[in-house]
């Protein structure tokens, strides 16, 4: 009898811990969208005496008595949800003042009515220590699928250089003081980054999922336009939105501009990352994993062999069938052209792409090489999806790639994604 007094005691005080709350309840938690964090690398010089610091971006220095709303869009739709905030690079422990989640109106305006205050173990704000996520309550709060939602963070102490990811593709706002219930940020400053916020989950039926879109800045949806949703993720999730799949399957955008499958640079390489930024998000089934160029393209300096890639490749299969996962191996698209091209860079980016079309390793395998190759010279993007720089797609490009994806893959009908 008192060792099962005992357990009901553990169990009950297990419940109360930060971040576990949302284990009382029996739903099934997805992510609906999610980004890959890193550190605020821009340098942080001491400003003169009674001067403040000039030519430095909004947010660069971190925060103190300031609020900062995000936008995000929301793959999949959900009855609740809930939102990560991670403090995965810093050195000391985080205080969140304050948190509000609402349906985005117009540029930092939210919808009268939607506004919704978020808690942390019943409390409005909490602190995070050093490479903690911390998971908050769960709210009140249908999504539609695609819903545009926006989140104000209150950050009332010093964060120092903040955890952020770098390609928003949608403005954030910074303010002075705690303004995360207010109606509109419009005269704050404007970056497009995303700070501390790593993950919006929702509560779906008992079949639901998450794909993982892991890769570099291809994938982040780099030179697309902002606040278009162009990202070919981005479009996959509204294709997966108009299918049948619409409340089975959301998406999570794990790309970082300029990562590296096996050397840490723009953010720790895809192999070190792979736990936090993959395994660790909520209701993840599939991963999509497109990586290898910026291997291949800083060859010159760091060489790197096409048995190498594959190699590495293989680890990140491995890693995702020890857990129950499928991935979808994606081939890398043409570069020459490009600042960093050179052409025993592009004998590897085939050998790598033949391994991933040929070599049965992967669960499945989407030719994005073949979706945006130019005809005429297959080394390169094909105009009409070239920005100027050679590497990355644009929009039409991003579409492209959304459309390569066959949706039966993930047990739906093949559809396109809708141009903007």
């Amino acid at each position: 009898m008192k060792l099962q007094i005992w357990t009901v005691v553990v169990l009950a005080a297990l419940l109360t811990l930060p971040g576990v709350v949302g284990a009382q309840t029996n739903g099934n938690w997805v992510a609906t969208w999610a980004t890959a964090e890193l550190l605020e690398r821009t340098p942080r010089p001491p400003a003169p005496a009674g001067s403040a610091p000039k030519n430095l971006p909004a947010g660069a220095r971190g925060f103190e008595n300031q609020t900062v709303r995000m936008a995000v869009r929301a793959s999949m739709g959900g009855r609740r949800l809930r939102i990560k905030i991670e403090n995965a690079f810093g050195s000391a422990p985080l205080v969140l003042g304050t948190a509000h989640i609402a349906l985005r109106g117009k540029d930092s305006a939210i919808v009268e009515g939607s506004d919704h205050a978020i808690t942390f173990d019943g409390k409005p704000g909490c602190t995070i220590g050093p490479g903690i996520v911390q998971i908050s309550d769960p709210v009140e709060m249908s999504v539609q699928p695609l819903a545009e939602l926006s989140v104000s963070l209150y950050f009332p102490e010093e964060t120092g250089p903040p955890t952020n990811h770098g390609t928003g593709l949608h403005n954030t706002y910074i303010k002075e003081g705690n303004t995360t219930a207010d109606a509109s940020m419009e005269d704050g400053r404007r970056t497009e980054q995303y700070y501390y916020l790593s993950a919006i989950d929702v509560e779906a039926p008992a079949d639901a999922a998450t794909i993982v879109t892991l890769g570099d800045s291809i994938t982040d949806g780099a030179r697309s336009m902002p606040e278009t949703d162009h990202s070919w993720p981005a479009l996959l999730a509204a294709r997966l939105a108009s299918s049948k799949l619409a409340a089975k399957l959301g998406v999570a955008n794990e790309g970082i501009g300029g990562n590296r499958i096996l050397r840490d640079g723009a953010g720790t390489s895809a192999l070190a990352r792979f736990d936090r930024d993959v395994l660790s998000q909520s209701g993840v089934k599939w991963v999509m994993f497109l990586e290898g160029i910026n291997d291949i393209g800083h060859g010159n300096t760091e060489p790197v062999t096409a048995e190498e890639l594959i190699a590495a490749h293989k680890q990140i299969i491995e890693m995702a069938h020890a857990h129950g996962l499928k991935v979808i191996g994606c081939t890398l698209t043409p570069y020459e052209g490009a600042s960093y091209f050179r052409e025993e860079g592009e004998a590897m980016r085939e050998a790598l792409n033949q391994w991933i079309r040929t070599s049965g390793a992967y669960d499945a395998v989407v030719d994005f090489e073949a979706a945006v190759r130019d005809p005429a010279n297959p080394k390169h993007i094909r105009p009409d999806f070239d920005p100027g720089d050679h590497l990355h797609p644009n929009n039409a490009g991003y579409e492209a790639m959304a459309n390569a994806v066959d949706l039966a893959v993930f047990g739906g009908k093949a559809g396109k994604a809708k141009k903007k």
